[in-house]
This record gives C-alpha cells, structure tokens and sequence, in this order.
C-alpha cells in the first residue's frame, strides 16, 4: 500500500514482483509512486523522478509519501503460463468474530493459526485454457465448462477428484513429483471422472490444491477484514440487500454480475477486478474453489491455536470463496462451505498452490 501525504492523506493499493498496480481516482494536485525496483523504504520528493528507484505520474511536485510493500519477495511463471506469488509464512487470525455480518456462528470460530511453511500460490483460478493446454491436449479428457469455455475465463463444473488430477498431471508435465495417489479412478476428466482413494504425498514437490487455512491466509492478505481490504463498511441496496463496496472491487458476486460491465451473465475472466494486497485476484467472487481439507461433519471449526492445520476427517470435501451467482456473505473471507467430492457446479473452480523452494 502507498501513502501519501499532501495536506491530507490518500490510499492506494501497490502490488509488486510481477503484480499489477492499480489506485484510485487521483486528485490533480496528488502523486502516485511506483516502485521500480528496490525495497521497503520512504520515497522522498527526490525520488520521485525518472531514472531513479522511483519513478511518478506527476502533476504536482514536492510530496513527500511512505512507501509500503507487500511481503512477497517472488512471483513464478510455469510451463503453460500460470502465475504464482509467493506466500510467507506467518501467524494470522482465522474464521470471523461474531460481529462480522453474514458470520455462520457454527462454521467459523475465530482461531489463531501458524503456516510455517512458504507457499507459491496461483494468482488466479484455473483457466478454460491451462486446463485445455494438458487435459484436452493431452487427450485425457474434455473441456467442462458450463458458463463460459473461451480461454481466460475459469474453468468449472470441475468435481475434486478431476481437481487433484489436473495437479498430478501438471506435476507430471514438469518431471515433479505428484502430491497427490489416486487408485481405484475411471472416467475421463471433465466428465466426472472420481477415484476410490486419494492421498496426500506431503513430500511432493509438484502441484495440489491449497489447504483451507492456506485458502483464507492468502485471501486475507494480512487484513482482517471481510473481503481481503483494509478497510470495510457496509451499505445496503434498494432490496435490502448487504452490498459492499470492497467487494464489488474485488470479485464477482450476485449483485454484481450483470452490472453494465461488458459481460455476460455467468463466470467472467480471470483479473479483471482488483487483485488483492498478495497480487491475487477472484478470491472473492467468480468461481468458488476446492480446497484440500477434508470437512469434518461431527465437530465445529477448531477453536484452539493450531499450527499448519489440514482437515483430514470427513467425507466431504471442502471450497472457500464465492461463485458468480452467491451472496456476498459467501465471499467473505472467513465463508466456508463443503460438497462431495463428486460434485459438480458452475460455479465452481480451483486454484493451485506449490511449495516454496520446488
């Protein structure tokens, strides 16, 4: 995030290491500071021209701004054109406190949790042409995709097992180890393809899906607020309706999706709302998302302090975030939910992490 100063004081969201910036509206009289390279550190009047670490849309001089950068040090590119940005690890509050609107009291008990381990994280969901670019090519299987099947749009109607595949297959792809054993498997992938056993190898160095508390730490982004922003407040459209602003910058949602916005109805491409403070993007609306953990039916949400926590008691299967056709209290951060792993929907997708250092 930038700061800047001039007789009053602005925010703008800064994403770096292969990230988009973007800001709000600027004022005449106001500068934006755009890192170039460099670290954390202030920006000076003196930085603010060309040629230095800094360099400015200036339309008026001599501002003085704190510069903020997120703490991602990487981003990482794979063989068929997937971006991923480093996650660190850390300490971060996870489920909502019982103020939050739109809370499940029984789902989501606030918790501390510690991911000791560096992640790589997709900056978006699977699209329809990273999943055609080895499961359709490969032929291994076809194309699901019941909203929108043109490349950059997200692919869905995905079932879990179909999910864990395409990592395996990626991993595979890339002579990595696969993080995940399947036996006991039949169907081809996109048409519901399942398996009788899976399994998670934790020493892979190839793709899976991300554990839920990975899911939520990433969507947060070192906020705590509902919808990965530092900021939240609440307004309410003519229905009645919670309509937030930060969300409606950041995903795609009930209320938003036929807005006069040059889509269509149904799943919209990937990164065309505001990235979040890590540089991801949808993690609040498009497509929900399979997560690893298995839904465990007989206990609540974990209410003690836990480190790297995987669920692994269950049938069902658990997704995080909200899909194009979900009320916004489904794309809040903390909104958990679960379906057999055989299921399938349109509104629902992945995304993929892999393990720092591999």
């Amino acid at each position: 995030m930038i700061m800047v100063r001039k007789k009053d004081t602005m925010f703008l969201h800064l994403l770096f290491a292969g990230m988009i910036c973007t800001s709000t509206a600027v004022a005449a009289d106001k500068v934006v500071v755009v890192p170039l390279g460099g670290t954390v550190g202030d920006a000076t009047a003196a930085d603010v021209v060309k040629g230095k670490t800094f360099s400015s849309q200036v339309t008026g001089k001599g501002v003085t701004g704190t510069l903020e950068l997120p703490p991602i040090a990487q981003s990482h590119t794979n063989s068929i054109g997937m971006a991923f940005n480093l996650i660190p690890a850390g300490t971060f509050a996870m489920g909502s406190p019982f103020s939050e609107s739109g809370r499940r009291d029984t789902e989501e008990t606030l918790h501390q949790v510690t991911l000791t381990k560096k992640i790589y994280i997709q900056t978006t969901e699977v699209t329809n042409k990273q999943w055609d670019s080895l499961i359709v090519g490969q032929n291994l299987g076809v194309n699901p995709s019941r909203s929108h099947t043109s490349d950059d749009y997200p692919v869905e109607y995905v079932n879990w097992f179909e999910a864990v595949y395409f990592a395996n297959i990626l991993s595979a792809w890339e002579s990595r180890s696969e993080c995940y054993n399947l036996t006991g498997c039949s169907g081809l992938a996109g048409e519901g393809r399942t398996c009788t056993t899976v399994t998670l190898n934790s020493n892979c160095t190839g793709y899976r899906l991300p554990t839920e508390a990975e899911w939520e730490y990433a969507a947060r982004a070192t906020t705590d607020t509902p919808y990965g922003k530092p900021v939240y407040y609440n307004v309410y459209d003519p229905t009645g309706i919670v309509f937030n602003p930060n969300l409606d910058s950041m995903g795609w949602y009930y209320w938003n999706r036929t807005l006069p916005n040059g889509f269509a109805d149904g799943t919209k491409p990937v990164a065309q709302k505001q990235a979040n403070l890590w540089g991801l993007y949808d993690m609040h609306g498009n497509v929900g998302e399979w997560c690893h953990d298995l839904w465990d039916e007989s206990s609540d949400y974990p209410e003690a302090t836990v480190t790297d926590p995987i669920g692994d008691t269950g049938t069902l299967r658990v997704n995080r975030g909200a899909g194009w056709g979900e009320a916004a209290e489904d794309a809040r951060s903390a909104a958990r939910r679960a379906n057999a792993p055989d299921n399938r929907a349109f509104i629902r997708g992945f995304r993929l992490v892999l393990t720092s250092g591999q």
